[in-house]
């Protein structure tokens, strides 16, 4: 068993390597916009033997408000954090989707209430719960004349869905014009699309950050993603440490990014 100093002596020395992580990145090179995937947090529950998926939950949305203060440190703009899928809500139990909507609505009131961070719903309301869609209506409103952090909430979400509803907002834009299905052809450009994605006007990610070890995107800001680099932290979700993200932001602050290339 180690002494209580070799573990004291541990923290030291792992204070002094994130306050030199923190000191050596470069700012000119960090990403403006950040989005996160946090994964791991049922997993995060039944290692620690807790009975319900929902400590893991809980656990992460605390998480994650240390990651909205972490990034706010470093200077970042933008931050998406994605919560919960437009697939979550048809293939999670009915108890653990109550559970976890209940605490992300909670966790939109306190990001909301958090620095002076602006806060905006990313997502369709369909199919979640009135006091959700309240929670996220509510923190976008009080939060609305913030000039401090964007924070977007992916919740309800899905890439497919998101790139789909722009594209029926732009065949109902054109049809009340009284355009014509060629002039539709003609304008229809990527920029074009962009304006009517649910982060319109917003810088697109340039970096992705995703818990738990697994890569993949899960149908996250596929559009908006294009050119993104992706960074994969072992730690489940709730372990999520400060040092992970200041190496994700140095990894990212050293490659060539080769848009298309």
């Amino acid at each position: 068993m180690r002494s209580k100093d070799s573990r004291a002596g541990s923290g030291v020395l792992y204070r002094l390597y994130e306050a030199r992580l923190g000191r050596d990145l470069d700012a000119a090179a960090l990403p403006h916009h950040v989005a996160m995937i946090i994964d791991g947090n049922r997993r995060w529950a039944k290692q620690l033997g807790f009975d319900t998926p929902a400590h893991g939950h809980r656990a992460g949305a605390r998480k994650m408000l240390e990651f909205l203060e972490w990034c706010d440190d470093a200077g970042i703009r933008v931050v998406t954090l994605y919560l919960l899928s437009a697939d979550n809500l048809g293939n999670r139990e009915s108890t653990e989707l109550d559970d976890l909507t209940e605490i992300i609505a909670r966790l939109a009131e306190e990001i909301a209430a958090h620095r002076d961070w602006r806060v905006q719903h990313v997502g369709s309301d369909a199919g979640l719960p009135g006091s959700l869609v309240a929670a996220l209506d509510g923190a976008e409103e009080t939060t609305k004349a913030h000039t401090g952090m964007h924070v977007n909430l992916a919740v309800g979400y899905g890439g497919r869905k998101e790139i789909t509803d722009a594209m029926r907002s732009i065949v109902a834009s054109h049809h009340a014009e009284g355009r014509s299905l060629d002039d539709l052809a003609e304008r229809l450009t990527p920029e074009l699309i962009g304006e009517h994605l649910y982060t319109s006007g917003q810088p697109d990610p340039d970096l992705v950050i995703r818990t738990s070890g697994e890569q993949r995107l899960s149908d996250f800001m596929l559009w908006q993603a294009a050119h993104s680099e992706f960074y994969f932290v072992e730690a489940l979700g709730p372990d999520l440490r400060r040092v992970d993200f200041l190496r994700a932001l140095r990894d990212y602050a050293q490659r060539h990014r080769r848009f298309g290339g």
